[in-house]
């Protein structure tokens, strides 16, 4: 490439570079706006996770192209480009810009050494600045997803220079040049689709630049030879040869394009494109229509809209409407340089012809004349064509600055223009900072275009301005009342604002205007798949309310039925069906989904969802390991795994499960959940400064979080520090003055460390108040009776308790104490203590020693189950696996509680002796 360029002056790129910095440094500190957010933020093609070959398979967006919602715009190289962008900067836009920016340099100078072909060393610079500053490239260059047409424009010039190259001395065939032609030909549809245009360039230099032959000679010629007057001239059968190569190169491209999109068009509705669906005339006079539009575009760009769908442009319906004066006279026009360009020899006919190709020829994939496109009008497809109106330009100013009368008009002129124009493409590059600014900027220029007034919904619904949103939102359904989207957006926009009645009118409205099934007619060809979502979200809707599950999974099965691949229908499907209590069936519908999109990691997650519902963890440790095979970052898939490995009880599962809730904590720092859980592991595996420190974090992150207060307090009570429990547990019952198990570990402190009976007392009785049939709290209250000396209600407390658990033994025996020193008391003194009343104090102690090992086998346990109450609440379609009763204990565990029980027993049986005066 550097060695075409090799005329082009260090001072002429230093000219360009520096005009197109003027023009366009403020683009790199504009976001991603528009389509950017389809292609850059939502496309997992550029993670480095997926499989290179993925872009192959996928198209511009990242939607496979075997798919009927795929746009089939096959842009790999394009892809790959955004992929280095993210592998060196992520999602940091500056970067991005700042590249589409040098590949507009790019284009600027390789556009230069092109007009350098057929203008004269001066105009060539004007039209190279002309198209560096035009605004009308603002769209792509400022616009990331238009690098498409930058990477496609510099391979497309470079394979026309190429194949400037291919004719010889004596007007031989140099193949070398040929080749290259082709290879770069091939890279630039890579890019753009577009790119493959530059043959046809290429075939009418070869036979009007090259050969020099005029329309006039070339039918004489043709005319001799039917007549057998002549035969082919030898360089006219060179010239032939030449030509069917590129053709046969070009059909050998297209038959591969066509393989590759599977000989499927992608799916438009007439909301994209109103004219591709009219019936005649109203097509061929819109579309017609529509090139002098474009013209005008280029020849005063000074109302630039980024989306000129919809109602932008009324059809023109009869052949009586004005606009086709304009339609008219555009073609006139056209059809006087085409006439003049290829009727008479010389070096401006010539370069009107090569201005004329470079208008024509790149546009017609963007034309509608052979398949529909997906918009009306597009500025950035206009960024090759208007290289052509560059060079028309330059050589008409050419003509006017070499009359000596004008030339001094012709250079004021041209300033005048350059001087706007990149004023203008400074201006509008501001348009594109947000997608607040670019749709209100198009709002300004059209207000007849429903899509406009929903994009600027959007932006502020992404800000949760959804009061402004639904203003706009409502005024898109005004616009175009048969707009399903927009009623969409409205019911959506109403769900968020808790208006759950006035949403399902909405979702009701745009249920309505879907196009009825007609038998025989497929359904997806009438209708844009996404439109389909209005069954998903009043589904989701209306699944709120208990008594209309099955109605909402009617709904589900109703857009199923419509589309059998419609994957997002069986995975709100498979979520309703757990809801609904019905794990087989919901395994079902993931399994459908999976059959359709087994690389979807989302969807082995759903399944690793069902597998704990039906009680199957391995099977759904399994699908959480697929999950984490398509995607090492699957936040719940990490989180949730983690839980199961912890509450398997296996131990050798613990230090994967530490790796993964790190892995997870990397990816969510904010979330005191990833931190706590943490906190459990390293309490098992009895590391107790680790888990005081990660306990200590999740607090920090969400002070009033239940499960780590309690379980704190827990651990400082079991590692000898009762005393710093105390705090942590009054943090805990400021926030949660119910929190019973935190009740009892505070009066247990009280009782056993502070000496604090009053406390103690208090904290039981509270408990009492709560539950008053909590036989724990019950106990323990009865024990402080006890140390209060008084026997009589202690006795009666007993009582209570014991008809409250008539099967625990323990109390029974306590009953049977109390009572037995209450008689022994009676025959001694009734109101003073016996002189073994020291005995019997420390006897109530150890008693209520027993008590706080008790309520320990059980507040230990709380750990598990207070880890699965603040388990995070997931997302819709992705039920959390903690969502579940509490699991139930490993071996090792039921070993634990049982030694304590033994325990507990033996210092039963010493009180009882000690209290007997045995």
């Amino acid at each position: 490439l550097l060695e075409k360029m090799a005329d082009v002056s260090l001072k002429e790129a230093a000219l360009i570079v520096g005009v197109v910095a003027a023009c366009y440094w403020n683009s790199l500190f504009c976001g991603f706006v528009f389509d950017d957010v389809s292609a850059i933020l939502d496309n997992k093609d550029l993670h480095p996770s997926t499989p290179l070959k993925n872009l192959f398979q996928n198209d511009f967006w990242g939607t496979p192209m075997s798919e009927e919602r795929s746009h089939k715009s096959y842009r790999p190289l394009t892809v790959l480009t955004f992929r280095l962008n993210y592998l060196f900067s992520e999602l940091n836009a500056v970067s991005y810009h700042f590249l589409n920016l040098v590949f507009h340099v790019v284009v600027c100078i390789v556009f230069l050494k092109v007009c350098k072909l057929f203008l004269d060393n001066r105009s060539s610079i004007v039209a190279s600045l002309l198209f560096a500053v035009h605004p009308i490239h603002t769209e792509a260059v400022t616009g990331v997803v238009g690098r498409a047409e930058l990477l496609s424009s510099i391979f497309f010039l470079a394979a026309f220079l190429s194949y400037t190259k291919s004719k010889g001395p004596d007007n031989t065939i140099v193949w070398t040049p040929i080749a290259v032609t082709v290879f770069l030909v091939a890279v630039a549809t890579l890019c753009k689709e577009q790119g493959i245009t530059v043959v046809g360039i290429c075939c009418v230099y070869e036979v009007f630049i090259a050969q020099g032959y005029t329309l006039p000679a070339l039918l004489d010629t043709a005319i001799q030879i039917l007549r057998g007057k002549g035969s082919i001239p030898f360089s006219m059968l060179q010239t032939l040869l030449k030509l069917i190569v590129l053709m046969f190169s070009t059909l050998l491209l297209v038959v591969v394009r066509v393989q590759v999109i599977q000989s499927q068009l992608p799916v438009f509705t007439r909301f994209d494109n109103p004219a591709a669906v009219s019936p005649s005339p109203a097509r061929q006079l819109t579309f017609n229509y529509l090139l002098p539009v474009n013209a005008w575009l280029l020849l005063n760009p000074s109302e630039l809209c980024c989306d000129w769908t919809m109602g932008t442009i009324p059809l023109v319906e009869s052949l009586l409407d004005v606009r086709n004066i304009a339609t008219l006279t555009f073609f006139c026009f056209l059809g006087s340089l085409v006439v003049f360009s290829l009727r008479y020899p010389g070096d401006s006919s010539k370069t009107v012809l090569m201005a004329l190709c470079l208008i024509v020829l790149p546009f017609i994939p963007a034309s509608n004349l052979f398949f529909p496109v997906g918009f009306v009008v597009a500025e950035r497809v206009l960024y090759v064509p208007s290289m052509g109106f560059c060079i028309l330009v330059a050589h008409g100013w050419k003509k006017l600055s070499n009359k000596s009368v004008l030339r001094k008009i012709s250079w004021v002129c041209l300033a005048a223009v350059l001087f706007t124009h990149a004023l203008k493409t400074l201006h509008r590059n501001w348009d594109w900072e947000s997608e607040y600014t670019l749709f209100m900027s198009a709002l300004k220029v059209n207000k007849n275009n429903a899509k406009l007034w929903n994009n600027v919904g959007h932006a502020l619904e992404n800000e949760k301005n959804f009061e402004r949103a639904l203003q706009f939102f409502i005024q898109a359904t005004q616009v175009q009342p048969d707009d399903i989207g927009a009623h969409m957006n409205v019911g959506r926009t109403y769900k968020n604002l808790n208006k759950t009645k006035e949403a399902e009118e909405s979702y009701m409205i745009a249920k309505s205007l879907m196009p009825q099934i007609i038998p025989g007619k497929k359904y997806a060809a009438r209708v844009a798949p996404n439109h389909l979502n209005v069954y998903i979200n009043l589904a989701n809707l209306i699944r709120a309310n208990e008594s209309r599950l099955e109605e909402a999974d009617q709904l589900y099965r109703q857009a199923i039925s419509m589309r059998p691949d419609f994957k997002q229908a069986y995975i709100s499907r498979g979520e309703l069906l757990l809801k609904m209590n019905k794990p087989l069936k919901a395994k079902e519908a993931y399994l459908r989904a999976l059959e359709l999109d087994r690389t979807n990691a989302d969807l082995w997650y759903n399944l690793a969802i069902v597998y704990i519902e039906l009680k199957d963890p391995t099977e759904a440790l399994k699908n959480f390991n697929r999950a984490l095979e398509l995607n090492p970052t699957h936040k719940l898939a990490l989180f949730n795994s983690a839980l199961l490995m912890q509450e398997s009880g296996d131990a050798r599962l613990r230090p994967e499960a530490k790796q993964r809730l790190l892995h997870y904590v990397k990816e969510e720092p904010q979330d005191s959940n990833g931190y706590f859980n943490l906190g459990m592991l390293a309490m098992d595996d009895k590391k107790d400064m680790e888990a005081e420190a990660w306990m200590k974090k999740a607090i920090r992150l969400q002070p009033n979080f239940r499960s780590a207060l309690f379980n704190l307090a827990l651990l400082y009570s079991q590692t000898g520090k009762e005393l710093m429990a105390l705090p942590v547990l009054e943090d805990l019952l400021r926030y949660y003055p119910d929190h019973t198990k935190g009740l009892i570990l505070k009066g247990d402190i009280l009782m056993n460390q502070k000496k604090d009976i009053v406390g103690a007392k208090t904290c039981f009785e509270k408990i009492l108040e709560l539950d008053p049939n909590n036989v724990q709290g019950k106990h323990n209250l009865c024990v402080v009776y006890f140390e209060e000396k008084d026997l009589i209600k202690a006795e009666k407390c007993l009582v209570e308790t014991l008809a409250l658990a008539p099967h625990e033994e323990y109390i029974q025996r306590h009953l049977n104490i109390v009572r037995s020193k209450i008689a022994s008391l009676g025959a001694v003194e009734q109101s003073s203590l016996p002189s073994d009343g020291t005995a019997a104090t420390e006897a109530k102690k150890n008693s209520f020693q027993n008590l706080k090992e008790a309520k320990r086998e059980k507040t230990t346990t709380q750990s598990t189950a207070d880890n699965k109450e603040h388990s995070k609440n997931k997302k819709p379609t992705e039920k959390s696996s903690v969502d579940k009763d509490t699991p139930k204990k490993s071996t090792k565990e039921i070993k634990d509680i049982e030694k304590k029980r033994v325990a507990a027993l033996k210092r039963l049986e010493e009180i009882e002796r000690i209290l007997n005066g045995e």
